[in-house]
Parts: structure tokens; C-alpha cells; sequence
């Protein structure tokens, strides 16, 4: 997610200069001292490599977890701190569902599982991925999804609502995220052969999921990755949601991708250098 330099001074004495007494002539100057020598530009130390995170395995006769970290995840203790922020409160949900079950035999076992892997790496963003699911009884997992959009330079997450900060914009770029979602559920419809009332009811469910999992608000789509170009500038912004937000849990993960020129002008003017066809 230091050891300081010491610092040390160089102390300079003054040398006296002695003056013969023996006979009554005139005492010659003294000669200046010397000048000081100042001290060398004290130069802090580096700092130590960054420790890799430990992955974390729990087996009990109640539950399994394991988490996993990128390797090199150190290198950003304020990153790394936020990842475990996240991987915490998913195994203190799990514990607590535990806690709660009552003892009955033949009952399956909990688990976890949590993977954070690395999307992007530049100089000035990292991205991170958080993905994976927890069983705590039903009939299926419940997916976990996170993405972590880390600026190196200010050290600090960047979220979907700073990125955008007028809330008219976000009707605009919900608009086109249902407008390409409605676009991929036609097509696997109509891949199902489907006879026209079956598929007009297909539509009508599932649009109605894309419609509540795309409400114009960050929170729809807090889950974002930067696209980057060859020269680190962003061009695009892919909106990455679980199963369940806009879709049945066979749907599976989706995503939507929008270039940087449909969302510059709805861009933070502190954030629009960063994208694809702009200066700076």
C-alpha cells in the first residue's frame, strides 16, 4: 500500500593565531580565518523496496477464503491500503454470515474468493481490478466487482463522480451505455430463435434491468476502467458491471466502452488534459 536520513553537520573550528610578546614592536594583523566550509546538501535516503503484499488463504470446517494481490502492489501504499480496505470488508461479511448460521449438518461450507489484478500501469494512473464472488448460502455466489483508478502523482482514487461531476451529464452518458446494452440483449435474443412473443417478453425483462442497473448517478458506474493509448492519455472509459446490475446472473460480467470524444465535454476541466485529444 522509512527509515528517515540522518542528517550531520560539519563543525568548523577557528584557529588562533599567536603573537610574539618578547619585544615592543608593533603586533602584526592576525591572519583571517578561514572561511567555513559549508555542509553538503543533506541527499534523503531511498526509500526501501516496496514489500510485497501476502496473499491470504483461511481454511476452517466453516469456511474457505483466499484473497491475491498483485506482486508489485507495494509500490503504492496508499493503493494497496484502499485494496485491503476492500478485501476486508468482504471476509467481514463472510465471518459474519458465519457467525449467524446456526449449526446444521450437512450445511455447505462458505467461501470467498478475490482476486485483485493489475488493468493498467503508466506513470501517472494505475488501474486495479477487484474480482470475485462469496457464497453464504442460497442458491448461487454473490459476484464481487471493484475497479480502483489510482492517480500517482496526487496519490489518491480518482471515483466516477469527481471524473464527472455535473449531474446533467450523467443522462447523457447513461443514455448511450442503455443504448448499447439494449443493442447486446436484441442480439443475443435474436440469436435464440426465439418466436416474436417470447422475444418481446425476453426484452421487456431484461430491459428493465439494464433500465434500473444505468440510473443516471455515479453510483451506476463507479466501476470504471481508463482505456489508455500508447502515450498514456486516456481514450476511452470502459464501465464494467456484475451480474445482477444489468442482467440476470447468466449474463455474466458486462461492459461498455465510450471514446473520449463522446465524454470530454462532460469531463472535470482539471481532468480533460488527461484524455485522448487534448494538450497537457
Amino acid at each position: 500500500m522509512m527509515s528517515a536520513a540522518s542528517r550531520q553537520w560539519v563543525m568548523v573550528g577557528v584557529l588562533a593565531c599567536a603573537v610574539s610578546a618578547c619585544d615592543r614592536a608593533p603586533q602584526q594583523p592576525a591572519a583571517p580565518a578561514p572561511a567555513a566550509v559549508e555542509a553538503a546538501p543533506t541527499v534523503p535516503a531511498a526509500p526501501p523496496p516496496a514489500t510485497a503484499p501476502e496473499d491470504v488463504v483461511e481454511t476452517t470446517s466453516d469456511y474457505v477464503l483466499g484473497i491475491s494481490y498483485p506482486g508489485d502492489a507495494g509500490r503504492y501504499p496508499g493503493l494497496l491500503a484502499e485494496l485491503r480496505r476492500y478485501a476486508d470488508g468482504a471476509r467481514g461479511e463472510l465471518l459474519a454470515a458465519v457467525a449467524d448460521r446456526k449449526a446444521q449438518p450437512g450445511a455447505p461450507m462458505y467461501d470467498l474468493t478475490l482476486g485483485f489484478t493489475k488493468v493498467s500501469d503508466s506513470p501517472s494512473i494505475v488501474v486495479i481490478a477487484a474480482d470475485g464472488s462469496t457464497f453464504t448460502g442460497g442458491e448461487q455466489s454473490r459476484p464481487l466487482l471493484a475497479r480502483f483508478v489510482w492517480l500517482v502523482k496526487e496519490n489518491r482514487l480518482l471515483t466516477a463522480a469527481e471524473l464527472v461531476p455535473d449531474a446533467a451529464s450523467w443522462n447523457t452518458i447513461s443514455g448511450e451505455v442503455r443504448r448499447q446494452l439494449h443493442m447486446a440483449l436484441a442480439q443475443r435474443v435474436d440469436a435464440d430463435g426465439l418466436a416474436v412473443v417470447e422475444r418481446k417478453a425476453v426484452l421487456q425483462r431484461a430491459g428493465a434491468l439494464i433500465d434500473a442497473g444505468t440510473q443516471p448517478k455515479p453510483d451506476s458506474f463507479a466501476s470504471y476502467e481508463p482505456v489508455l493509448t500508447r502515450d498514456g492519455k486516456i481514450g476511452a472509459l470502459r464501465f464494467v458491471f456484475p451480474p445482477y446490475q444489468v442482467g440476470s446472473y447468466a449474463d455474466g460480467t458486462q461492459t461498455v466502452q465510450l471514446s473520449a470524444d463522446v465524454l470530454l465535454p462532460h469531463i472535470a476541466p482539471r481532468y480533460r488534459p488527461m484524455f485522448a485529444g487534448t494538450t497537457g
